[in-house]
């Protein structure tokens, strides 16, 4: 187990150089002045060479990588042009957000997404089936930009019950365990859950299938053994290739929240890159990248650590 951990730590040490070449290298093949949100339309041509080497974009391409790659390994992801605070600071912050949501996003996708797989999956060709599979169609299906706007019309400007915009009363970025700050969770995240809980749904009903067509499951019967006993193994052997599916969504959800967030003005990586893209805020929008991507490659090894865990035959093979 330990030697199946090292090696996949050494596996994605490269992947992650190659993230941070990759999003270094798209960032600045965008076309436009990183500098032109900050500089006065008269600016001498003295101030534009002065604001140039303070940011480093006077130097080569190769040169600004290596220092920005040193740089980030220290914990320093540069300053905002825009903003002129700290990246880390700025890009943490929001990624806390986006985490709290994606995870409850998560949970509401994976439970709704997994009981609607395991019903569509063990009762195969019934209404229970369709229902359930319809279902997640739908989910997959639907914009979820759109559908966040009509949860906004029909639960905050119809029945009021929940708040429609920002992560706390008054519109506060911050945030507190507490129920006020909670209700500004639900509207979004259940937007998001929508898509994973339809992939889940999808995965689960596939696996369940295929699982009770399997001999040993007709072993299972013929031995006497109860639909709950059978349901067990159904669920033991169907839960790491579940979870590889949640970990993957999560992973795509701390990414791919842009629209969502816009919508609801959470102040997550989504808003975060929404404002760093429209104010050619080049650090900010290097560090938030670098950061979700790396993000996503330690998720995917947790989860192939958690799944080799569930499941000795990966180790073995």
């Amino acid at each position: 187990m330990l030697a199946y951990l090292l090696r996949r730590v050494l596996y994605a040490l490269p992947i992650m150089l190659g993230v941070a070449l990759v999003c270094f290298a798209l960032v600045h093949l965008a076309p436009g002045d990183p500098l032109v949100s900050i500089l006065p339309p008269d600016a001498s041509t003295q101030l534009q060479e002065q604001l140039r080497a303070l940011y480093g974009f006077d130097r080569s391409y190769p040169e600004q990588f290596a220092g920005w790659v040193w740089r980030a390994l220290q914990g320093d992801l540069g300053t905002s042009i825009a903003t002129n605070r700290p990246v880390s600071a700025e890009v943490f912050k929001a990624v806390g957000n986006t985490l709290r949501l994606a995870a409850l996003a998560t949970l509401m996708g994976f439970v709704l997404g997994g009981l609607f797989g395991f019903v569509a999956g063990y009762f195969q060709n019934s209404w229970l089936d369709k229902l359930a599979s319809l279902t997640s169609v739908l989910g997959v299906s639907v914009p979820h930009y759109w559908l966040g706007m009509v949860l906004v019309i029909i639960f905050s400007s119809q029945l009021m019950w929940l708040p429609a915009s920002g992560a706390g009363p008054g519109g506060s970025d911050g945030w507190r365990w507490d129920l006020a700050h909670f209700k500004h969770m639900l509207l979004p995240a259940l937007t998001m859950s929508v898509i994973p809980m339809g992939i889940i749904a999808r995965t689960v009903r596939a696996l369940v299938a295929d699982i009770l067509a399997q001999e040993f499951v007709v072993g299972l019967k013929a031995k006497g053994l109860t639909d709950l006993g059978i349901l067990k193994h159904v669920v033991k052997n169907a839960a790491p290739t579940a979870l590889a599916v949640m970990g993957l969504q999560l992973g795509y959800l701390l990414g791919g929240s842009i629209l969502i967030e816009t919508v609801f003005a959470w102040p997550g990586t989504g808003f975060l890159l929404n404002s760093a893209i429209f104010q050619r805020d080049l650090p900010l929008l290097q560090g938030t990248i670098l950061v979700l991507a790396l993000f996503f490659v330690v998720l995917n090894l947790l989860v192939d650590v958690i799944q080799t865990l569930l499941d000795p035959r990966i180790a073995r093979s």
